[in-house]
Formats: C-alpha cells, structure tokens, sequence
C-alpha cells in the first residue's frame, strides 16, 4: 500500500467531507502524560468524568491490536452568536457555552469520521481496521491532536489552532495503517497568563493542567448542590465557560461560523430562565435534547436558571422560587430555590422569613433543611445591616 499516496488523498479529500483540520501520529504510547494525570488524581483535580483506565489513555496498545498511526481531526465551531440576544427584563434569559450550540458535537464528530474512514476503505485494496473515538473515550484529544501537528496546548489545556483559535471540537482515529506522521507543534503562549488571571475560579493551574473541580464548565455540569463560592462566579451561563477562551489572544478576530448543524437557536443557546424552570420532561427533550449541553439531564440545568436568575438580581421570580422551595420533589432544586430565595429578599423579608420558617416545620431532607438555615442567617443579616444604615 502507497501510504504516503493515500495520506495525500485524504488531505485533499477533508474539505469535500466536512473537516476543517487533519493530521497525523504515531500509535507511540503517551508516556509523558502519566505523571501528570497521576498528580492530577492524587491531588483530587480530576472531574470523574474521563476514562478510569490510566493505561489505556496513555498507550493505544492497550485498546487496539497492532496500531499503526493516528489520524486526528478537528472541527471549527461558531465563535459567535448569529443574532442578537433580546433583551427582557420581564423574561431574562440565561447562556449556554459556545461549545454546546447547535446538534451534540459527539454526533457530528462521529458522523465526519465514520464519512473519512468509508472514503480511506475505498481507498485501499487491502483490509484495514479503525477505531474512532471523541472525549468520551480512551485517549486524551489534545495530546493526539497536538502530536498531529493540528496545534499547540495553550495554558488553558485546550487545543489551539492557527486558523481557528480554540474553538474546536477534536476526534481521533486509531488504525493499522502506516502513515507518515506530521510535526507537533510547540506551545506559543510565551509570557501570556491571562487564562489563568481571569479565570473567576482560579482553576487553572498554569501548566496546561487545571483542577476540574473548580471549573465553572463542570461545576454547570454538576448534579448535586452547587458549592456557594461557585454560584455568583457562573453569572447568567447554565452550561459551560468561556473565559479561559475568550481573553485568549489567539482568538482575537476568530469570527468562526462552523458548520450548518453547529449554528445555534435562540431559545437553545439562550433560553428564558423561568419558562426552563416549568419545563415538562417531553418539552426538554424536544428543545434541549439535540444539545451537548443536555447530556446530564434537565435537574442540573434548572439548578443553574435558578442561581442565575438570583445572580440577575430577578423579583420577579419570587413567586416561582416559592412554589418551588415548597412544592417542587428534587431537594437539589428545593434548596437551590431557598438560597435564591434569600439573595432577593428586600422589602419582603419578613414574608420570606415566615415562608422560610413553614417550611423548616415539614422538610425532611437534611441538605435542604441547612440551606433553610444558612437563608434565614443571610435575610437577618440584611435586616441588621438595613438598621445600621438607616
């Protein structure tokens, strides 16, 4: 087989099949990534979310018979909105991060690869074997990535193109065929550190690593109670970040478009608060369940609409929080409610506090019945400072 021949075939073969950036790597182990992610576990940084198995994210070996090469891919995604966001402070609206518009990314990925390995089979005369695979499986894209030559890893941890900046999804492809491998590229950041200086968390950690748990990206994507340092840090964003990539110089002037099944909605990329906190289950599914932003279900989403309609300083979403605190069956989504509860009173304290003390007498759970603590300590600590001003 001509793999030198064949490799060329599939560069000029991307852009009819839809991929903005290709390149290529050895099967070698990643070896010097093991003492990184190993520190990362120790130190309790990870977020649970990758894969278990250190050996099989560090060596292909381990999870395909005789590689060869890796094909890397990556795909440009809209850097910006295409309409304006209306603003109504009657129906405020929240944000889901860039990486989350449009169709779910893993679809598209799998879908551009499976297209680039039916055109290498019809390519070649001998039988040859493929493995594809996005962020939900073994290897660690951005180290595929960056050994293909597709970019450098910015301070961030995220892959870093010349064309596109940051905003890219990755997907790989292990094979036995022999390919040429491309050049890495090295890290440009040079002296720049405004990632780390503006992440809101600090979760950055200066070496292309990052403590997952302070994340703001997984913190949205969390389940449980959202730790009370975390809350006013997401502002008005339901799911996901985008500062570590928005202060990024290398994505001054990237007005990105990406492709036709990346372009967002309104209403998906910029949902109205209140009417996501009354969503019926079916209602979800057929407006957010086409989204990467929808994977960990409706609970942790409404979580985040009620912290930020309490960040917006929102009244008007007093009754709905009410209703809620007292009615609503997940204690994530009552207590969440108390807590907004409390951040909004005003001229209506002592209603709150009297609706807050009912609801002490009957709340079994123990999660909730602290947040009902923690209200009440805060609403008095209003009225207290109310009296010294005055």
């Amino acid at each position: 087989m001509q793999t030198d021949a064949l490799k060329q075939k599939i560069i000029t073969a991307k852009t009819s099949l839809g991929i903005d950036k290709i390149g290529f790597t050895t099967a070698a182990p990643f070896r010097h990534l093991a003492a990184g992610l190993k520190t990362q576990k120790a130190k309790g940084y990870t977020s649970g979310f990758e894969h278990q198995v250190l050996a099989q994210r560090l060596y292909p070996q381990r999870i395909f018979d005789h590689p060869q090469s890796i094909i890397a891919i990556a795909l440009a995604y809209p850097s910006k909105l295409p309409f304006k966001v209306p603003h109504d402070r009657q129906q405020p609206r929240g944000r889901f991060a860039r990486a989350s518009w449009g169709l779910d990314y893993h679809q598209i990925l799998r879908d551009k690869m499976q297209q680039l390995i039916n055109f290498i089979k019809a390519n070649i005369d001998v039988k040859a074997h493929f493995k594809a695979m996005v962020d939900t499986g073994e290897l660690i894209d951005v180290a595929v990535a960056q050994r293909a030559g597709l970019g450098f890893i910015g301070r961030n941890g995220l892959l870093i193109t010349q064309e596109f900046g940051s905003f890219v999804y990755l997907g790989e492809i292990i094979t036995d065929i022999p390919f040429v491998p491309d050049q890495p590229m090295a890290n440009q950041c040079g002296t720049c550190t405004r990632c780390i200086d503006q992440c809101p968390s600090q979760a950055l950690l200066g070496n292309g690593h990052l403590n997952a748990q302070r994340c703001l990206s997984y913190q949205t994507q969390t389940k449980g109670i959202m730790a009370a340092e975390f809350r006013p840090k997401i502002r008005n964003v339901i799911y996901g970040c985008d500062i570590c990539q928005l202060v990024c110089p290398f994505n001054r002037g990237k007005a990105v478009d990406g492709h036709v099944q990346m372009q967002p909605q309104l209403d998906e990329a910029a949902p109205k608060l209140k009417q996501l906190l009354t969503i019926s289950n079916q209602e979800f599914r057929e407006q957010f369940g086409q989204l990467a932003g929808a994977w960990r279900g409706k609970k942790p989403l409404q979580r985040n609409a009620i912290i930020a309609l309490a960040n917006l300083g929102d009244r008007s979403a007093i009754p709905l929080l009410l209703k809620l605190s007292e009615q609503d069956v997940r204690p994530i989504i009552r207590a969440t409610a108390i807590w907004a509860l409390a951040k909004l009173a005003k001229d209506n304290k002592t209603a709150i506090v009297a609706f807050l003390k009912q609801c002490q007498q009957v709340e079994k759970d123990a999660q909730v019945q602290h947040s009902l603590q923690v209200a009440l300590k805060r609403i008095r600590g209003k009225e207290l400072n109310s009296h010294k001003i005055s």
